[in-house]
């Protein structure tokens, strides 16, 4: 009965778990135009920064296996609104942050949070929708969950405008309490009723593993990739998930079944997801600073510009009608080629194309918009049922890891080529940290100096844009593993795995 209930509200909600993406999405991004403001008010150093930014995403895509797993076990309704209410309770304790450090530790619990509510959208998701709807419905959560990227730093830059900079938190806070008192009412609980417990074993591997290689691309920039602190951290990381997939082949209680890898569908889906989300997010992260310094934008005006990205919120419902149309390999090579020549588009802008960043962002967010749920919906359509959270986690991991690697790859190619494109104008030493630094010598300078020393830095960043042609590579890398290695249609289930799921039962208390 309470299935057949949820089944007539499906679209009610899936409208509360996309709500709940734009949540996680928007906090991804919306530190960044507010950093010089904390640091001012908080007194942080460039290290402490950087981590205010790196703990979110850290904690978040380490998480995401185990958190999945939790859900399955204790319930998915339940999972999501722990997650909720704890993002809701850490955000605000960001909006007041005292000191650095404390900012740091609490956007790391925001990230433990977001990381118990993504993969429990997915999972209801494909417990209150038909097969036949999950495609569909995939493509809306895969928009929600990209669309709140660029918007954050669109909602940023307008608080920032007026209030203070802890303001871009409150933002959370209406979004939260919505998603909770709506969900309590429409979600039903459904969890794997002859779940065999948490292999705790398993979820310390997955956990380390996961934390291990996010935390070596996240410091990759900063010590370099052939550091000891990066190798031995990606070493590390590489050891510890063989270890998880060793243990999870063997022990009777396995949070995720490996031999899902196997399937063309998960494998090759989850690999999508990870070249996907490299493009979009190492665009984000090099655009939201041109926008900023090379033209000279506010952070209101340059956050508005960034929503050009939002024609993904096309792209999303489109990619379904393709994939039946055209087939799976198809749809999602085509979405790697917008990607590829949104890429290229980046990577040519000079030191004044704003309509050609416009483009590029509009033609990129079309193609994550095509490709981001056809990689999806293989993922979720080869998990089997009892495994609908763990499955899910999988997919969130792709997205989280691919996109913290183009921040780390394509960040640390363009720093490398600003300052060697930098010259040796008066204050170049000072500036040759970033473009950021380059605009604070500035204003040291004064005078023609400072307007030397801008122009050279803008040329020199505009110049570092090539290295969007790493993700141009990476996507028709994309295109190629789609056509290569995806089947050619959208196929259900094998039926050792499609048997009809138990109707959801409440979880134990």
């Amino acid at each position: 009965m309470e299935h057949t209930a949820a089944y007539q509200r499906r679209w009610q909600i899936l409208a509360v778990l996309s709500l709940s993406l734009v949540l996680i999405g928007l906090d991804t991004l919306v530190i960044q135009l507010a950093l010089p403001s904390v640091q001012r008010e908080l007194d942080t150093t460039a290290t402490q920064l950087q981590w205010v930014v790196d703990a979110y995403t850290l904690t978040f895509g380490g998480l995401l296996l185990f958190a999945g797993g939790l859900s399955d076990r204790f319930g998915r309704k339940r999972v999501l609104t722990i997650g909720l209410l704890s993002f809701l309770v850490f955000t605000l304790g960001a909006a007041f942050a005292p000191s650095g450090e404390a900012l740091v530790a609490l956007r790391a619990a925001m990230g433990v949070s977001a990381a118990l509510i993504m993969p429990a959208t997915l999972a209801i998701i494909k417990d209150v929708f038909p097969a036949q709807e999950q495609g569909k419905a995939i493509g809306i959560w895969s928009g929600a969950a990209a669309i709140g990227v660029p918007l954050g730093p669109a909602v940023s830059g307008l608080l920032l405008d007026h209030y203070w900079w802890g303001s871009i938190f409150l933002i959370n806070v209406p979004v939260v309490a919505i998603a909770v008192i709506v969900g309590l009412f429409l979600i039903p609980e459904s969890r794997n009723p002859s779940h065999p417990g948490l292999d705790l074993l398993g979820a310390a591997l997955s956990v380390t593993g996961l934390v291990a290689i996010v935390y070596g691309i996240v410091e990759a920039p900063r010590h370099g990739w052939d550091s000891p602190a990066t190798l031995g951290a990606l070493g590390a990381g590489v050891v510890l998930l063989a270890l998880f997939v060793w243990w999870e082949r063997r022990t009777s209680k396995p949070m995720l079944s490996v031999g899902l890898f196997r399937n063309v569908r998960y494998g090759g889906g989850a690999l999508t997801i990870t070249l996907v989300a490299f493009g979009l997010f190492s665009a984000l992260f090099l655009l939201t600073q041109y926008l900023q310094f090379v033209l000279a934008l506010d952070p209101m005006q340059a956050g508005i510009r960034m929503l050009a990205v939002g024609t993904m919120m096309l792209g999303a419902p489109l990619s379904p009608v393709l994939v039946e149309r055209i087939g799976l390999k198809l749809t999602a090579a085509a979405g790697m080629l917008l990607c590829t020549v949104a890429a290229v588009m980046l990577a040519g802008l000079t030191v004044d194309a704003q309509a050609q960043a416009l483009w590029g962002l509009a033609v990129l967010g079309l193609g994550v918009g095509i490709a981001l749920p056809a990689g999806t919906d293989a993922v979720m359509v080869s998990a089997p049922a009892h495994q609908a959270g763990a499955g899910s986690a999988v997919a969130d991991a792709a997205m989280q890891i691919g996109g913290t690697l183009g921040i780390a790859i394509t960040g640390s190619v363009a720093t490398t080529l600003y300052r060697d494109d930098l010259g040796t104008v008066p204050g170049a030493d000072i500036a040759r940290d970033s473009i950021g630094a380059a605009a604070a010598a500035a204003a040291q300078l004064g005078g023609d100096g400072a307007r030397a020393l801008l122009d050279a830095a803008n040329r020199a960043f505009a110049a570092s844009l090539d290295a969007a042609y790493i993700s141009a590579g990476v996507a028709i890398a994309g295109a190629l593993i789609a056509l290569l290695i995806l089947p050619r249609h959208r196929q259900e289930p094998a039926p050792a795995e499609a048997s009809p799921q138990p109707e959801p039962e409440p979880a134990e208390l």
